[in-house]
């Protein structure tokens, strides 16, 4: 009896065992497999900036709610059309049904869904322990009694958490729109308001993909609102107008070139931190712009450390909206937009185009720390239709900010203040 006994503890070892171990490589692999992701995510944030430059005055959007809303659209996406959606956005999705060698960091559809899907799961859930509020949401508004597969609307539930809204395109468009509207603008705490414009839906559409990001936090070092006070701003082309600036001299990351500063302002919990990237000079904004890559970017944030700063920073407070179909399609998204698009993983058919990408982004700065929101509304139709002294990092002219997520990485908005009063 007692060897019996003996042989099944030791059988009971060798599965804990296993298990254990089969946990820590699965953890390993879901933490590269979140690494590439973001790693992607981030380069088609800057890649996307850079399209956006020629904007003229204030910019500000949320790259993360873009590659999410388009991630679900990749979801359905087939043959070329996947093809260039995996380049343009820089998903490490391999396309081949057997990964050579090469292609080990790659990952099929379902792994790709379900790991981007841990990365919002994993926002969500710090979200929610009160330091400050992030909240990420997806939703999937399709046409009543369509044929979606069931196959994509189980990927889309169970990784990206949107389950199917039925609604008539076909017979009360209108009321869908205002339907999708009121989601989004409860998802976003009311900051993000008729993201869908009249006429953008019609009987033809089939569905309409969103995401609304929504975030507010508090700096960890606020600002005193009595040492807020009216101070000149230079614009890029020289003129000076008055705004709110506020100020503190504290502990903060740091750091700078011969052509411009970085500082961070963390906010409360140290896991998500504004870093705004000032030039030296007034008028170089636009020169400096054209320096901002991935490479770029890790190298500078690499280089900043904790020391004493004087900080001038200016209240703000900002709404932006893009269309973006005509940008992504010459990033080389052609096909999602035109008849030759596939989407065949969505209802088993060839007859689904992206008709519309739409994003709207609201953010706003002030003593006690920021509140950002975006949303991202995607819309498919039937293809028939350091120095020695302490530094001063003074934000009185044009620069360029980043809120990130500190633990993995995540750019979640970005944006350019060339006007604070604009």
């Amino acid at each position: 009896m007692s060897t019996i006994k003996q042989i099944l503890v030791l059988s009971a070892a060798i599965i804990v065992s296993v298990n254990l171990s089969t946990m820590d490589n699965t953890t390993e692999k879901e933490n590269m497999n979140a690494k590439i992701i973001v790693e992607g995510n981030n380069q088609f944030a800057l890649e996307l900036f850079a399209k956006l430059q020629s904007t003229k005055g204030n910019l500000f959007f949320s790259p993360y709610s873009i590659s999410t809303a388009l991630a679900m659209a990749h979801a359905g996406a087939r043959n070329q059309t996947e093809s260039q959606m995996t380049e343009v956005l820089h998903f490490p999705v391999t396309l081949n049904k057997r990964a050579d060698s090469a292609s080990t960091l790659l990952l099929d559809r379902r792994q790709f869904a379900s790991s981007f899907g841990n990365i919002i799961k994993d926002l969500n859930n710090r979200g929610r322990k009160g330091g400050y509020t992030l909240t990420v949401a997806n939703a999937f508004w399709g046409q009543k009694d369509y044929g979606f597969l069931k196959e994509f609307l189980e990927l889309i539930e169970t990784s990206y958490d949107g389950s199917l809204n039925e609604v008539d395109f076909v017979k009360a468009a209108e009321n869908a729109r205002k339907t999708i509207n009121t989601w989004v603008e409860k998802k976003t705490n009311g900051k993000i308001k008729n993201l869908i414009s009249q006429g953008v839906l019609n009987s033809m559409t089939r569905l309409v993909l969103t995401n609304a990001i929504y975030f507010k936090g508090n700096w960890a070092r606020q600002f005193e609102e009595k040492r807020t006070q009216d101070a000149p701003f230079t614009l890029a082309d020289g003129q000076k107008i008055d705004v709110e600036i506020m100020n503190q001299k504290a502990e903060f990351g740091y750091m700078e070139t011969d052509t411009f500063q970085a500082l961070e302002l963390p906010y409360v919990d140290q896991e998500l931190s504004m870093v705004i990237l000032l030039p030296k000079k007034f008028g170089a904004l636009d020169e400096f712009e054209k320096t901002l890559t991935p490479e770029n970017l890790t190298q500078w944030l690499s280089k900043i450390h904790k020391c004493e700063v004087v900080v001038f920073v200016p209240k703000l407070k900002m709404t932006s909206q893009f269309s973006l179909a005509s940008v992504l399609k010459s990033m080389g998204m052609e096909d999602a937009f035109s008849s030759n698009a596939d989407f065949s993983g969505i209802n088993g058919k060839r007859d689904l185009f992206i008709s519309a990408v739409i994003h709207k982004a609201y953010v706003e700065v002030n003593e006690e720390g920021t509140e950002a929101a975006a949303a991202t509304g995607v819309v498919m139709r039937l293809t028939s239709v350091g120095p020695a002294q302490i530094p001063v990092f003074r934000a009185d002219h044009p620069f360029l900010f980043l809120i990130r997520d500190n633990l993995s990485g995540s750019i979640l908005f970005i944006g350019r203040v060339v006007n604070p009063k604009a």
